[in-house]
């Protein structure tokens, strides 16, 4: 299970999951995991009224209804949608979608958006827990105080003051990924061709695979 986060939102984090999974269901099933809500906007999907807010708010939370609300994205991906409920504090439910998704025997990425603390729990069982950040000096200081991931894409623009180096002293983990700033990415958003047309800046990714 790979699981992107963040510690500030607006950094890229959602179309970093996107992009992984996308490059992943070119090799392998893969199975995108949707807990902050975009997914579905930015690989063009089509709106769902169920996904794991209404599997959280359940009285009971069968493993096998999260299968049944997976949405087919392409021959290799599939996604689990956030659904209509967004705000959802329940630890428990969190540590059991965990659990599911670790035995899970496709490709799991988990699009955790900004790590709060009921998704610690599913940071706590990846296999990897990668934060995206831009060298930006509030981002980073939140950063230090959350959780501490296992790698760092930095999100590369230019004219910020902050180096590689330095972030990678300050969160204590190694950057893997220099993804340079491109308008490439936010018009293949934009228009919804993510998922067919993934822009060359995003294909660094695939080291993560």
């Amino acid at each position: 299970m790979l699981c992107f986060f963040s510690a500030k939102g607006g950094v890229g984090c959602s179309v970093a999951a996107a992009s992984a999974a996308v490059l992943s269901s070119q090799q392998r099933r893969t199975l995108l995991v949707d807990l902050h809500g975009d997914q579905g906007d930015i690989l063009g999907a089509a709106p769902v009224d169920e996904g794991i807010g209404e599997w959280f708010q359940a009285d009971e939370a069968p493993p096998d209804a999260l299968h049944r609300m997976e949405v087919s994205l392409s021959e290799g991906l599939s996604l689990l949608p956030r659904g209509s409920i967004r705000s959802v504090t329940r630890p428990d439910r969190y540590r059991l979608l965990a659990a599911i998704l670790a035995n899970e025997q496709r490709q799991v990425v988990v699009d955790v958006g900004t790590a709060g603390i009921p998704s610690v729990a599913v940071l706590s069982e990846a296999e990897r827990a990668v934060l995206v950040t831009r060298a930006c000096f509030l981002g980073i200081q939140a950063a230090m105080r959350g959780p501490r991931p296992d790698e760092i894409v930095l999100i590369n623009e230019p004219g910020r003051a902050l180096g590689r180096c330095q972030i990678a002293d300050s969160i204590k983990a190694p950057v893997s990924v220099l993804v340079p700033w491109d308008q490439s990415v936010s018009r293949a958003v934009d228009s919804g061709e993510l998922l067919s047309r993934l822009p060359r800046s995003l294909r660094s990714l695939n080291v993560l695979l």
